[in-house]
């Protein structure tokens, strides 16, 4: 790599805290799911990807996010994809690709000559232009984010970010007010933090939690303690340095988990962590007790004492009372399933689902559905099979690597990482089959750096 000038490395740095800065901005503005919210993050991540080409020009490094292509090439062809659906196509190509969308348009004009794979062209550019700007984070996760150094404060921005919304939506769900402090929306003893839709906000605390957990496994003594005195003296060490901090944001982003009173959020985390855990004491090379001890106290104190002082009966009792009865979301399963058969290769479009489903939808369903709430449904039904299926590869491929992370890797840091990555992703694949999360750009973005953090702890050097 050349050497930068000053300038351009502290352009490079101020690019770097300008990506933290993102990170914990994302889940504010109502986790940047409103147009105007959306519009600024692309703005920010167009920015940043710039100046980190001004930063290349001067100091070639793209070399360096060679082991990451793979990476990056799944999800520039499923862009370019979506490109291709607004792209105005000859109808004979149309008849090819999509029989069903060319026999839409032929019948409202024999004559046409070109028509879009999209059933709403204004809906998909615009999921377009947010893909884009995911894959320009993507880009500078893997970019910005290229030191052991830097990947352990990104994780303690992810950490902040998770305490602080779990503390706000706590504070607020506690306070018996009746709209909002910001922007004056309805109030309830359910915590949203800065989300209006409590499972977003269960989602996005859960992929907090999982980098917490891998910051204390990467912080954990590798030494075996000889004596009672020299665990009790590490012990004390704990409380005296910053794993005692991380240990207490965990602590209080489970408050916030539980009083989201969210069921998909709460049996994931709990069930990532069981499965990660044990997965961890399996490939885990030289791991000491306090490992063990870790992960057991972890779902422990977690779940028997916090959850019962917060609420976790309650979501215990919802799970077990829950009807399906009383909701339609297997039904929309059902007839979302006529939507995959009429548009298997293409799709409906990015975000056609809202305008195809009343086609196809039963008289059972009573409710408006703009979203399916199942987002392996919602994904094959708007961009079709293949499509969907190259992102499975993409999230399957990086579950491996962090799998490989975690048994090869000798630093500590990696295999914290690496158990966080498993972790994250078991959780958000439990996760999409009950609810909409990828909808929401904070929670997509966060989980667009999970996958990314997977690629990293098996790739990235360590500085000796």
């Amino acid at each position: 790599m050349i050497e930068a000038s000053p300038r351009i490395q502290r352009l490079e740095r101020g690019l770097f805290y300008a990506f933290l800065a993102l990170l914990f901005w994302l889940p504010i503005p109502l986790g940047s799911h409103r147009p105007w919210a959306w519009s600024l993050v692309e703005v920010w991540a167009f920015a940043l990807l710039g100046g980190w080409l001004v930063v290349n020009a001067y100091a070639p490094r793209l070399h360096s996010l060679r082991p990451y292509a793979p990476l990056l090439g799944l999800f520039a062809l499923f862009q370019l994809w979506v490109g291709l659906q607004v792209l105005p196509l000859p109808i004979g190509w149309l008849e090819a690709i999509s029989p069903e969308r060319a026999a839409h348009f032929l019948a409202a004009d024999p004559a046409i000559a070109t028509g879009t794979l999209s059933l709403d062209p204004n809906q998909t550019r615009i999921g377009l232009l947010k893909g884009l700007s995911y894959w320009c984070l993507l880009f500078l996760a893997l970019a910005l984010v290229n030191t052991s150094r830097r990947l352990k404060l990104a994780a303690l921005v992810i950490v902040i970010t998770g305490t602080f919304q779990a503390f706000y939506g706590v504070l607020l769900a506690l306070s018996g007010s009746e709209t909002t402090w910001l922007l004056g929306f309805p109030n309830s003893d359910i915590a949203t933090g800065g989300f209006r839709y409590k499972n977003h906000f269960g989602n996005f605390l859960v992929l907090c939690l999982c980098f917490g957990t891998g910051l204390l496994i990467a912080s954990l003594s590798r030494k075996r303690a000889g004596s009672v005195r020299e665990f009790l003296r590490g012990a004390l060490a704990t409380l005296m340095n910053g794993k005692a901090v991380v240990r207490l944001c965990l602590a209080m982003m489970v408050i916030g988990l539980v009083m989201s009173h969210s069921r998909m959020p709460n049996t994931a985390f709990f069930v990532s962590l069981s499965i990660t855990g044990v997965l961890g004491l399996l490939l885990i090379r030289k791991k000491s007790r306090s490992l063990t001890v870790l992960l057991a106290s972890l779902l422990a104190i977690d779940m028997f004492i916090v959850g019962s002082w917060f609420g976790l009966e309650r979501v215990k009792n919802k799970l077990e009372n829950t009807s399906f009865t009383q909701e339609t979301r297997d039904e929309v399963v059902r007839d979302g399933l006529g939507l995959i058969e009429q548009y298997p290769l293409a799709g409906t479009g990015g975000g056609g689902f809202y305008s195809a489903f009343p086609m196809v939808k039963g008289p059972d369903i009573q409710q408006y559905y703009d979203l399916a709430h199942n987002d392996y449904l919602q994904f094959a039904i708007e961009f079709g099979l293949p499509a969907t299926l190259l992102l499975g590869v993409a999230v399957l491929w990086s579950l491996a690597l962090a799998f490989s992370a975690l048994r090869q890797r000798r630093d500590s840091l990696m295999q914290g990482m690496a158990f966080a990555a498993v972790m994250a992703i078991i959780a958000e694949l439990i996760m999409l089959l009950t609810d909409f999360h990828l909808q929401a750009p904070a929670t997509a973005i966060y989980f667009l750096l999970c996958l990314a953090l997977a690629w990293q702890a098996r790739f990235m050097q360590v500085e000796k």
